[in-house]
């Protein structure tokens, strides 16, 4: 059985970027929805006892690779977040060298990187990951999809699902986006980044 990820802040700690309203609605109520419908359809199938990541590798689409593609997303996404005042705001090391060897300077693979959210038509994620070796590529993944089940690494993702933002954005998708590295820790990220 898998349940609701515990956030490691709290949830006003994301204010102004992201509202204590719309943490309390996409956390509690549309991600638990998510852990409530997996558990419901995992028992008797020939996904019970797998681990998130391999359902989302596994699963033919459907309802169980959407709640399990919707979780693991969502988890990733939650835990990439700190308070403005506590977040690492840029990448060192490996990543950072990575970067900038691929799209010059952190600001301008942050400029392509809200440019996938933005134009990622309906709902979905724009993803940061990594290849085997190490070569960093932005991907867009509608609805549940995640990069892991094209054998690639998930380092960062935007969510660009309307709920994600429309309570404190409306429509300004784009204005969300470029928000969001405000609160992201970069810690975070190079841990995920595979070491080579």
């Amino acid at each position: 059985m898998f349940t609701l990820l515990n956030l490691p802040y709290q949830q006003e700690a994301l204010d102004p970027v992201i509202s204590a309203q719309t943490l309390s609605f996409h956390h509690g109520k549309h991600l638990q929805a998510y852990v409530d419908n997996l558990n419901k359809l995992l028992p008797g199938s020939e996904f019970e006892g797998m681990s998130l990541e391999d359902i989302v590798k596994n699963a033919p689409a459907g309802a169980i690779f959407n709640n399990a593609g919707q979780i693991l997303n969502h988890e990733l996404y939650f835990k990439q977040f700190r308070a403005v005042s506590d977040a690492a705001h840029e990448p060192t090391g490996a990543l950072a060298a990575q970067i900038v060897k691929q799209w010059g300077s952190l600001d301008t693979f942050k400029t392509d990187f809200e440019s996938k959210g933005v134009s990622l038509f309906g709902s979905g994620w724009v993803w940061l990951s990594a290849e085997a070796d190490g070569t960093l590529v932005i991907t867009q993944e509608p609805g549940a999809s995640n990069p892991i089940a094209k054998g690639l690494t998930p380092l960062l993702t935007f969510d660009v699902w309307e709920h994600a933002y429309y309570l404190d954005y409306q429509n300004r998708r784009a204005a969300h986006l470029t928000a969001l590295w405000q609160i992201i820790d970069w810690q975070v990220i190079q841990r995920r980044y595979p070491s080579l």
